[in-house]
């Protein structure tokens, strides 16, 4: 397929795939896999939830908010879900929102996400609540505890336009060399002023802009170990003000 540049595709429209060792989608657009080739659900272990300190910091919260750039294949939330189910206690609520340009259909979602038989009950919940044709904001309200909103759109406008209160983030962008919008230090700057007080962040980047335009955005940033022999991530915290 030839190569395309990503701003030719219209905002909210689905981008062209192609399908790598059998059910690993490739963005011919962005030149770039949607998640680690070695194993993207424990990938989301290590680096989303660990790198937030989830599940521990659901412990006693009646509310907790999660924003993603990027939502791809929804592997994140699917993975997230499933310990979100294991974890929450009576009364707890958990909305994960979702920042996507080029939202997937729900059978190359389903495709994608057939490769872990571990999050089967969340595919199966997640696909057959997807419409048909995703645009504006994608809400679902998958349990009576979980409600997954995914914005279709431009992530800088999305964000901007969202409610502050974010509890932890997900950058989960394509690689920054590929897609450095996703990694601007305004977009940075917008995350960090939606995200409430002790908000935090993860990312399977440690390119040296991505961390520079974190600290400028005002979060303290921490590199950790990678996933799967990736030298480093980062996370972080907001940096309180008072």
């Amino acid at each position: 397929m030839a190569e395309m540049n990503p701003d030719q595709i219209g905002a909210g429209a689905p981008q062209p795939l192609e399908w790598r060792d059998g059910d690993m989608p490739y963005s011919t657009a962005f030149g770039d896999h949607f998640y680690c080739q070695t194993d993207g659900r424990l990938e989301c272990s290590h680096v989303f939830l660990a790198g937030n300190g989830l599940p521990e910091r659901w412990n006693g919260r009646q509310e907790f908010v999660i924003g993603e750039l990027g939502f791809g294949t929804g592997l994140n939330f699917a993975e997230t879900w499933r310990q979100w189910k294991l974890h929450r206690t009576d009364g707890q609520h958990l909305h994960f929102i979702s920042f996507e340009l080029h939202p997937m259909r729900s059978e190359e979602i389903g495709r994608a996400l057939s490769h872990w038989p571990e999050i089967d009950a969340e595919r199966e919940a997640l696909t057959a609540a997807w419409p048909q044709t995703p645009a504006g904001i994608v809400t679902l309200d998958l349990d009576a505890q979980t409600r997954l909103s995914v914005v279709c759109g431009a992530a800088l406008d999305g964000v901007a336009a969202a409610k502050p209160g974010f509890d932890a983030w997900y950058l989960d962008g394509f690689a920054p060399s590929r897609n450095g919008d996703m990694w601007s230090e305004e977009l940075m700057r917008l995350v960090c002023e939606k995200s409430a007080a002790g908000g935090t962040f993860a990312t399977y980047a440690a390119a040296g802009f991505v961390r520079r335009n974190l600290i400028a955005a005002g979060f303290a940033v921490e590199r950790r170990q990678g996933f799967a022999g990736k030298r480093e991530m980062l996370c972080g915290v907001k940096v309180s003000r008072d």
